[in-house]
């Protein structure tokens, strides 16, 4: 009897002592989290520095500073935050643990980075001989003009109009048209153009100019 008396006590305790426990937990949760604001900016001459992406090491999320180099990101507390733009050497910053408050400011400094590319020495053509030879024998690349115009050659489109298939907007389009046609005849049989005259006509010209005809491409 004792032995469940005392069962009974200390589960009353603990339901008495759970809430306590749990906005403790809830308090120490909200306090490890802080929203950073900030600015990146160069080192040298202190302008700012668009989409430069700021990564939460570890984790897969960040976020991007807009054009005038803002940015703000929630992390917490402890956290390192990996600042990374092209042109420019990257650069960690460690949330400190013990900064007071949810909010905190910072102005990120980036330092530029240098590349230096290997030499390229350009070196004339030995002979005019084979000057001659090489650039009657080159093969030159198609310019951005001559690729369109092959493009929209009419054996071509006719080639990838067989094999393309419609997208959404073409298919939506056909099965409205096809539903308005149903309606438009609903309550009478749809007219036949084998006994129109117009329909004989344009079919006789579309035979005697070849429409039917299976052309190689």
């Amino acid at each position: 009897m004792e032995q469940k008396r005392s069962y009974i006590l200390s589960l009353l305790f603990i339901f008495l002592l759970s809430p306590v426990l749990l906005r403790a937990q809830i308090t120490e949760f909200k306090d490890s989290i802080i929203q950073i604001s900030g600015i990146t900016m160069t080192a040298d001459s202190l302008k700012a520095i668009p989409a430069v992406s700021i990564m939460v090491r570890g984790q897969y999320r960040g976020t991007i500073s807009n054009k005038q180099g803002v940015f703000s990101i929630v992390v917490f507390k402890g956290d390192t935050l990996s600042f990374s733009a092209i042109g420019f050497k990257k650069q960690d910053y460690k949330v400190p643990a013990n900064l007071p408050g949810n909010a905190y400011s910072l102005i990120q400094l980036m330092v530029e980075d240098t590349m230096y590319l290997p030499a390229t020495i350009i070196r004339p053509y030995l002979t005019k001989e084979e000057f001659e030879r090489a650039f009657a024998t080159m093969d030159i690349p198609d310019d951005a003009y001559e690729r369109a115009r092959k493009n929209t050659e009419a054996h071509h489109l006719r080639a990838l109009a067989r094999i393309t298939p419609v997208d959404g907007r073409e298919a939506t389009n056909m099965y409205m048209r096809r539903q308005a046609q149903s309606l438009y005849y609903a309550g009478q049989p749809p007219p036949q153009n084998i006994f129109n005259p117009l329909s004989w006509a344009q079919f006789i010209q579309a035979w005697k100019r070849g429409d039917f005809k299976r052309k190689e491409d």
